[in-house]
């Protein structure tokens, strides 16, 4: 199954493992002694977070551990920013609207 970087940020508990990661690399035992859910569960949210692109995992010794990359988050960032642009538009127009209402009220 091909996954992409939405998918990935769709989930709260991803979403709540790339914060983590983002400020500093775990173990895998690290990453899911914060959860109250499984370590096969957790083990499956990182696999989609890799198979993503938005978790790397290396090996030192008998540890594997989990960094983030954060490249692929520009994909969200580009989505996201035309829709920015838009509802940025949308209530300044709107907002002149009301700042022109208001001041005829006041004329009246």
């Amino acid at each position: 199954m091909r996954r992409d970087v939405f998918q990935a940020i769709a989930d709260p508990t991803r979403r709540e493992i790339i914060g983590m990661l983002a400020h500093q690399s775990l173990n895998l035992n690290s990453v899911a002694d914060e959860f109250n859910i499984s370590r096969p569960a957790i083990s499956k949210h990182i696999k989609i977070l890799t198979e993503c692109g938005l978790v790397t995992i290396t090996q030192q010794g008998r540890e594997r551990y989990c960094h983030a990359d954060f490249g692929k988050l520009k994909q969200v960032a580009d989505w996201t920013a035309k829709y920015q642009k838009f509802w940025t538009e949308k209530l300044d127009a709107l907002g002149a609207f009301l700042e022109k209402e208001q001041q005829q009220t006041k004329k009246k």
